[in-house]
């Protein structure tokens, strides 16, 4: 009984003795997969702060270029409207100077190549326009209308008898058709003033009505400024009414027909150089 009872305890002891040698091999192993873990947790912390200043790196070059580019954006603009004085006075942006060669691209470079300046370029563009404008019309030119280009002013004379009544300064019905192919040659070219000039004879007027030629040449050219403006819609803005008495003649007035010849409306189509270059900044701003 005495040995079992050692023999128990022993087996007791043993056991016991590896158990805890178990216990402290999975201790020890717990220990170093916290130690691991600490390590690994230490290394991610690195990382991310690593990361994190690369991210802000990343985000200053970002912020730098997208500055660079605003300013680059803004300087490109600014270049562009930027207002260049030329040698002959005018003033005018890149914009406009690139949209106005795309309308001298229209014009005959040989005429083109004649043009010593800007101005001188925008008056050939205007002009173009004018006699496509004056050929699409279809004006027929006959003793009582005459049209001639002078460089860049465009100049129809029109007999007194095709517009006027004798010694009237009412617009007859029989212009309306001569009248509106003015008007729309007029209205199909923004950057333009027209001046309307009466003009007489030489033989002396005086009625109730009209005080002397002066009277009759200006009451003539308002006639037909206000049936322009008034019947064909063409802008109050772009016109002039101009009376020249019996001062300017073609021909002398010795004769009826010469005399027939003086008496003439002559509308003056003129160039507007601020027109111009504001429609092709109009222009420049749509592309």
């Amino acid at each position: 009984m005495k040995k079992l009872f050692v023999l128990l305890v022993s087996t007791l002891v043993l056991a016991s003795c590896v158990s805890k040698k178990k216990y402290l091999a999975l201790e020890h192993e717990n220990g170093e997969i916290k130690s691991e873990l600490t390590k690994t947790r230490v290394e991610k912390e690195d990382l991310e702060a690593k990361f994190d200043a690369i991210q802000q790196r990343v985000d200053a070059y970002n912020t730098k270029i997208n500055t660079l580019a605003e300013l680059n954006e803004d300087l490109t603009q600014e270049n562009n409207t930027k207002l260049e004085v030329l040698s002959d006075g005018v003033v005018i942006s890149n914009d406009t100077k690139r949209a106005m060669r795309r309308t001298l691209k229209n014009i005959d470079q040989a005429e083109l190549s004649n043009a010593k300046t800007l101005k001188d370029s925008m008056n050939l563009a205007v002009s173009y326009n004018l006699q496509k404008n004056l050929d699409a019309t279809n004006f027929n030119e006959d003793e009582d209308i005459a049209i001639n280009i002078d460089n860049t002013v465009v100049m129809i004379s029109i007999s007194d008898k095709m517009l006027f009544n004798t010694a009237s300064y009412q617009v007859s019905n029989r212009a309306d058709d001569l009248l509106q192919k003015l008007a729309n040659v007029i209205n199909s070219e923004p950057s333009i003033d027209v001046m309307v000039e009466g003009h007489t004879d030489s033989r002396t007027i005086n009625n109730e009505r009209v005080r002397d030629n002066w009277d009759l040449s200006v009451l003539r050219a308002t006639s037909v400024v206000r049936k322009l403006q008034g019947k064909y819609k063409v802008a109050p803005e772009k016109l002039i009414a101009s009376g020249r008495s019996s001062y300017q003649p073609i021909a002398s007035n010795d004769s009826r027909d010469n005399r027939a010849k003086n008496r003439r409306t002559r509308i003056v189509i003129l160039p507007n150089i601020n027109k111009f270059f504001a429609l092709m900044e109009t222009e420049a701003a749509r592309k």
